[in-house]
């Protein structure tokens, strides 16, 4: 009997072990399940922290597993949609491997931003949709707001290893990146009147959302979150 008992505590150590492997943030899911799970827990620990800055808020945007070309993106149904690896089209898989260098780093780039970094960064834009709709269209602006809201959401969080790891990535990533601006313009008078072509071509969409994330993480000045989402309200009274 006290070897059965054993051998079932092991088992469960096991299943602890795997489960709990498959809720690692800022990793590449396999399991789609503990995906939605894990997401739908930070998105309600998001929407929390909002609440709490402003209590009279209706936030209820939702996640949903949906995996297109555009990887991860807040839907008009108020859901932020959701990519699972195993699921992603093959010339979107041969982009990652070709700006991370190879097909295993690609694997690490999609999980660090795509089952990572990017879900606040979603719900950003989705709390615009709700407090500034008139601005909401998408553009630089929007972009670099989500951006910034991303980024100290994490640290909030205590996510600096994590953030780390993407800026390096996006500063190598970046550097193989050819600059779609054309002379004359600036990068947001480019992207403004371009999005809906630069969106739908990942090296020049890649180019514009990895120099705002280099920008934003060592951008000195910025306040944490409360401080910043605060000030955004402010701006909007």
């Amino acid at each position: 009997m006290k070897f059965f008992k054993l051998q079932l505590l092991f088992s469960l150590l096991l299943v602890s072990t795997f489960v709990s492997g498959q809720n690692q943030w800022f990793s590449t899911y396999t399991d789609s399940v503990a995906l939605i799970k894990e997401s739908n827990r930070l998105s309600e620990l998001f929407k929390a922290d909002i609440k709490k800055l402003k209590p009279e808020l209706d936030f209820k945007t939702g996640v949903l597993l949906n995996t297109t070309p555009y990887l991860i993106f807040y839907g008009e149904n108020d859901t932020v949609n959701l990519p699972l690896w195993s699921q992603v089209i093959p010339p979107i898989k041969g982009f990652t491997a070709q700006v991370a260098g190879s097909e295993a780093d690609g694997e690490r780039m999609f999980g660090l931003f795509f089952n990572g970094f990017y879900l606040p960064h979603e719900l950003g834009h989705a709390l615009q949709d709700y407090v500034d709709k008139k601005n909401a269209n998408v553009s630089f602006k929007n972009e670099y707001l989500a951006n910034e809201i991303a980024m100290l959401w994490w640290r909030k969080q205590g996510k600096e290893k994590e953030l780390k790891a993407c800026y390096e990535l996006a500063k190598s990533m970046y550097a193989k990146l050819p600059n779609p601006v054309p002379e004359g313009q600036t990068a947001e008078e480019y992207f403004t009147k371009n999005y809906e072509q630069a969106a739908g071509d990942p090296f020049v969409y890649g180019y514009m959302q990895f120099a705002q994330f280099i920008k934003v993480y060592e951008d000195q000045s910025l306040p944490d979150f409360d401080i910043y989402i605060t000030n955004y309200f402010k701006k909007l009274d």
